[in-house]
């Protein structure tokens, strides 16, 4: 079977046509990683991979990410689960370490904001489906900042960006107790451009609902100028939100697009398996940025 693609929207997302064991030998390893980034989200029917399956895929396009992440003052340690391979689950039976967090999921957001390097890519394959709900949308953030007036991108480009944890969660857990608060606000805060100069020479907006506020801006207009663009970045046009089926397997670019699950039954034992790429490059603003041919 040939390696082909047909787009799924007119802005982000392609679905890939492959024969599996040749996705998992990797010999279309390099168009895949050239489709990825053109078009942000990449859609494998049927593949149904197994953890071993997904961990071999992950490794042809670039370096699985193990181990674990840093601690909060809970004294909790997270870890990319079995080899790499993480559940995603709002059981806290399944996934007992990050399911405080996953209610973040559903709204708009990139993975690592707390990093120097965010991951560059995810894989991501349903293990169990909710009975209603539960899609995935992303959001292309190099589409909307392309298409932003010359003068704002020359405007955004010389801010700069603080993603907390309790940015990321309080919106979506208002209920929160004292401590929990206390645990997300112990964690890391870290600064980034509000725009991401690729070593390729492309530039996307670096939004999440991680981002508290813009530095050295009155926090009002922080607040709006956030807002706003967030409201830009997740128009229809820049979005594409996938239908999950079983033996799905979804690729996406956590470096230049946003992604969010929709709402779906609690009670559902919805499950996913996830692999995650390591970053390749900091997020680097203009003045930092190295020198394209």
């Amino acid at each position: 079977m040939a390696f082909s693609s047909v787009d799924l929207s007119p802005r982000m997302g392609s679905q890939v046509t492959i024969d599996k064991s040749v996705l998992i030998g990797g010999a279309h390893a390099g168009e895949i990683r050239a489709l990825l980034d053109r078009r942000g989200v990449l859609l494998f029917r049927g593949i149904a991979p197994s953890d071993g399956e997904l961990r071999a895929i992950a490794r042809t396009l670039g370096d699985l990410r193990l181990g674990a992440s840093k601690r909060g003052a809970d004294g909790k340690t997270l870890n990319e689960g079995e080899e790499g391979v993480l559940k995603v689950s709002l059981d806290e039976n399944v996934n007992p370490e990050y399911a405080r967090f996953l209610p973040g999921n559903h709204l708009w957001h990139m993975d690592g904001t707390y990093e120097q390097i965010p991951p560059l890519a995810t894989l991501f394959t349903p293990f169990r489906l909710s009975r209603t709900g539960g899609d995935t949308c992303f959001a292309n953030t190099y589409a909307a900042f392309e298409d932003l007036p010359a003068d704002e991108q020359a405007a955004l480009e010389k801010l700069r960006v603080v993603h907390t944890m309790p940015a990321a969660l309080f919106p979506a857990m208002r209920g929160c107790t004292p401590e929990e608060f206390a645990v997300w606000h112990s964690y890391p805060q870290r600064s980034h451009p509000l725009v991401w100069h690729h070593r390729s020479g492309r530039k996307s907006l670096v939004l999440s609902t991680s981002g508290a506020w813009v530095e050295d801006m009155h926090q009002a207009e922080s607040h709006d100028l956030l807002e706003r663009l967030m409201r830009h970045a997740t128009q229809d046009k820049y979005v594409y939100r996938h239908k999950w089926q079983l033996g799905d397997l979804v690729i996406w670019d956590n470096t230049g697009a946003m992604h969010r699950v929709l709402p779906f039954d609690r009670e559902s034992s919805r499950e996913f398996h996830r692999c995650t790429l390591n970053g390749e490059e900091p997020i680097t603003a203009a003045q930092d940025a190295p020198a394209t041919a």
